[in-house]
């Protein structure tokens, strides 16, 4: 089983080398904001971390489901915070990855991306045989983000800052796909990048 991490800055366009993975190459696409997302439904553990810290008032909507509006302008306007949030949910995110990466091997699953925004600020770099990185410049990227979540340009860039800059993910990458053109280009430089043998 070949397991791709695939990490990226916000709004880099990981979605698009993802959903080519899947829909062109049969990939699992184990996606740590969708185990994010179980984690806290009501009553599960991180909902019950967050209700603990922060109050039912302050993080709750009146459906009982958490506020995301809510959490993100504690967590991106406060270092502590956002460092607390880490600690809390990383460990729990990581445990439900790990469980379906299991899964998939039963299964004998070929290839499974482990999709993790946070994969190098995490420490997972070590899970998945190798770990591509979606790289997009600074302008395009503040871009994208301001559109895709209609968020003011300071908050925009509070988010980004608030991730390890993409200059040095790419460093650290085994592969880089260069996502500031055209769809397509993107598509022919993941057909290249899943010829390519692991290290």
């Amino acid at each position: 089983m070949r397991v791709i991490g695939l990490t990226g800055g916000i709004a880099s366009g990981k979605s698009t080398v993802s959903n080519t993975l899947r829909d062109d190459y049969g990939a699992v696409i184990l996606d740590a904001d969708v185990a994010a997302r179980e984690i806290a439904e009501p009553g599960a553990p991180l909902w019950t971390a967050f209700v603990a810290r922060y109050g039912e008032e302050r993080v709750l909507l009146p459906d009982g489901t958490l506020d995301r509006g809510a959490i993100g302008e504690i967590v991106f306007h406060n270092e502590a915070e956002r460092i607390w949030m880490e600690s809390a949910a990383h460990p729990l995110i990581k445990r439900r990855l790990m469980e379906r990466l299991d899964e998939c091997r039963a299964a004998g699953e070929a290839l499974v991306v482990l999709d993790v925004p946070l994969l190098f600020e995490a420490g997972w770099e070590n899970i998945p045989d190798e770990v591509w990185v979606v790289s997009v410049d600074g302008e395009t990227q503040l871009r994208r983000l301001i559109e895709r979540n209609a968020l003011p340009e300071k908050l925009a860039r509070e988010r980004i800052a608030s991730q390890m800059p993409l200059e040095e993910k790419v460093r650290r990458a085994d592969v880089v796909i260069d996502n500031n053109g055209t769809r397509e280009a993107t598509v022919e430089q993941v057909k290249a990048a899943l010829k390519r043998q692991p290290d």
